[in-house]
C-alpha cells in the first residue's frame, strides 16, 4: 500500500516542482493601443475621457514619460517594435500595401522577439491588428513566433470595426451581416473575447501575450452601448461625413459619424475597459503576481474620420499628429506593471523607444540575447537594480510626405524635412527641456549640436531598396 501512494505521490511532487520552475519566469502581456495619443489618457492629464482602469495599472506599476513609438505610422512601428530596430533599420519602414490583402511582408531573414521567446519555451499569441505580411507570406504571424494569432491580418482592413472577416491563424473567418451598408458582427469583442481564451488556455505555461488592439483607430464606429451613452449627450458635436481618412486613406464607404467626439470617447473607454478585463482575468486565475503587464500606444493620436485630437488635447500640449516625427505624433504613453519588481505608483523620465522591448523581453524571460538590435534593457530602469543603459540618440525616418527624419539627443530634438528631395535640407533644432511643444527653432544658435544630430542620422539611416529614402 505504501509503495501505491508514495509513487504517485512523488510523481505529483514532481510536476508541482517543474511547474513551479516555469512559472518562476514571468508572462509578459503587452497590449498596444492603436492611434491613442499621449495625452488620451487621464493618467497622461485627459480631462474628458474616462480611462479608469489603465489609470489604475499606473497607480500599480511606472508610468514612463519620454517614451517613444518605432515612428508615426503603423506598420513600420511595428516593425520596429517586434525587430528591436528603429525605422533606420528595421526592415518594414512605410505602409506599403499588396493586392488583394496584407502589406510589405517582414522577410524571412527577419527574427521577431517573439520568435525567440517562443523558442525559450513560451506559449505566444497576438490577437488583433497584425499588418506585418499576408497570410502564407514570410511576414505572416505564424512565420514570426506566434503560436496563435487572431484578428485583422491587414491595416486596410482594421479600418472597419464590422469587416467581412478575420482571420484565426491560416483560416478566414466570415463574419455574415457586414458589408459597407450592414454592421451586426463587432470585431473587437470577438477579438477580446479570444484574447481572454488565450489566458485561461495557457495559464499553466509561461506565456507571451500580445495585444494590437485597432481601437481607437479611424474609423469613428462603434455600438450603441453603455461605453457610448455615458459620452452621447456630453460634448459638442458637428456631424461628420466618416469617409475622410486623409493621407493614406484606401477604403472609402464609411458611414456618417453624427457625434464624432462622443463616438472617439466611447472607443477609448471601451479600450480601457478591455484592459481591465484583461486585468481581471490574470486576477481570477492567480497570475497577477507572476505576470508583466505593459501598455503602450503605437504612434500618436489621428485627425481622421472625423476625429478631433485637439479638441481633446490628445497630444497633451505636444506638437503634432500621427504622420508627424514631431513629439505628437511619436511619443507614447508607456506603463508597465510587475508586481514585487517594479515600484508601485513610480513615474520615471528614462529617454527610451519600442525598440527596448527586444532586449527587455528576452532578459527577463531568460532567451538567448539577440544577435542585434538598437535597444537597450530596460530591466535595471524597472526593477531598481543594476546601471541603467542609455542611448547616445533615438532615430526615426517616416516614408510619406516627401520624407522626415528626426534625431533625439539628450534635451535636444533634430527634426529634418523633405529628405527624399533633398537630404541635406535644413535642420530644425528644439530644446526640448525649455521647449516641449518644439516651437522655437534654435538651429542658428547651436551649429554644433545641429552637426552633431546631422551625423547620427547619417550614421542611422541603412538605405533599404524596398523603402528608399535618401537615394535619387
Amino acid at each position: 500500500m505504501m509503495k501505491k501512494i508514495v509513487l504517485p505521490l512523488l510523481s505529483a511532487l514532481l510536476f508541482t516542482g517543474a511547474s513551479a520552475q516555469a512559472q518562476q519566469r514571468p508572462n509578459i502581456v503587452f497590449i498596444l493601443a492603436d492611434d491613442l495619443g499621449y495625452g488620451d489618457l487621464g493618467v497622461y492629464g485627459q480631462q474628458k475621457i474616462k480611462t479608469p482602469n489603465i489609470d489604475r495599472l499606473s497607480r500599480q506599476g511606472m508610468l514612463f514619460t519620454r517614451f517613444y513609438a518605432g515612428t508615426s505610422v503603423c506598420a513600420p512601428s511595428r516593425s520596429s517594435l517586434l525587430t528591436g530596430q528603429h525605422t533606420g533599420h528595421t526592415y518594414v519602414r512605410g505602409n506599403k500595401e499588396i493586392q488583394p490583402e496584407g502589406q510589405e511582408p517582414l522577410a524571412d531573414t527577419v527574427q521577431s522577439y517573439a520568435r525567440m521567446l517562443q523558442q525559450a519555451g513560451y506559449v505566444t499569441g497576438a490577437f488583433g491588428k497584425w499588418g506585418l505580411g499576408m497570410v502564407g507570406t514570410s511576414g505572416a504571424p505564424d512565420k514570426k513566433g506566434f503560436d496563435v494569432f487572431y484578428g485583422y491580418n491587414c491595416q486596410r482592413q482594421s479600418h472597419r470595426y464590422y469587416p467581412t472577416h478575420l482571420w484565426s491563424n491560416n483560416t478566414r473567418i466570415d463574419l455574415e451581416g457586414n458589408d459597407l451598408k450592414q454592421k451586426k458582427v463587432y470585431a473587437p469583442e470577438l477579438i477580446q473575447q479570444q484574447t481572454l481564451a488565450f489566458i485561461e488556455n495557457n495559464r499553466s505555461k509561461p506565456f507571451f501575450l500580445f495585444v494590437p488592439s485597432i481601437l481607437p483607430h479611424a474609423e469613428l464606429s462603434g455600438p450603441d452601448d453603455q461605453y457610448y451613452k455615458q459620452y452621447e449627450d456630453a460634448f459638442p458635436e458637428t456631424p461628420h461625413k466618416g469617409n475622410d481618412y486623409g493621407p493614406g486613406a484606401l477604403v472609402p464607404g464609411y458611414a456618417s459619424v453624427d457625434k464624432p467626439h462622443a463616438t472617439y470617447a466611447a472607443m477609448v473607454t471601451r479600450l480601457d475597459a478591455y484592459v481591465g478585463q484583461i486585468l481581471d482575468k490574470l486576477d481570477q486565475l492567480g497570475l497577477t503576481q507572476n505576470t508583466i503587464v505593459i501598455f503602450s500606444s503605437d504612434n500618436g493620436a489621428h485627425r481622421e474620420g472625423g476625429a478631433d485630437p485637439v479638441f481633446f488635447n490628445s497630444s497633451a500640449g505636444l506638437r503634432g499628429f500621427k504622420r508627424d516625427l514631431y513629439e505628437g505624433g511619436i511619443r507614447t504613453p508607456f506603463i508597465v506593471k510587475w508586481p514585487g519588481k517594479v515600484k508601485v505608483g513610480s513615474r520615471n523620465a528614462f529617454i527610451g523607444a519600442f525598440w527596448d522591448l527586444m532586449p527587455t523581453f528576452t532578459q527577463i524571460a531568460g532567451a538567448p540575447r539577440p544577435p542585434y538590435t538598437d535597444g537597450v534593457s530596460l530591466v535595471p530602469t524597472l526593477t531598481g537594480k543594476g546601471k541603467q543603459a542609455q542611448h547616445p540618440y533615438l532615430y526615426w525616418e517616416f516614408h510619406e510626405d516627401n520624407g522626415t527624419q528626426a534625431v533625439r539627443m539628450g534635451k535636444w530634438k533634430g527634426f529634418r524635412k523633405g529628405v527624399m528631395k533633398d537630404p541635406q535640407a535644413p535642420l530644425e533644432l528644439y530644446d526640448l527641456d525649455k521647449d516641449p511643444a518644439e516651437q522655437h527653432n534654435v538651429a542658428a544658435s547651436h551649429p554644433d549640436i545641429v552637426k552633431k544630430i546631422e551625423g547620427y542620422m547619417q550614421e542611422a539611416h541603412v538605405e533599404s531598396p524596398v523603402f528608399p529614402l535618401t537615394a535619387h
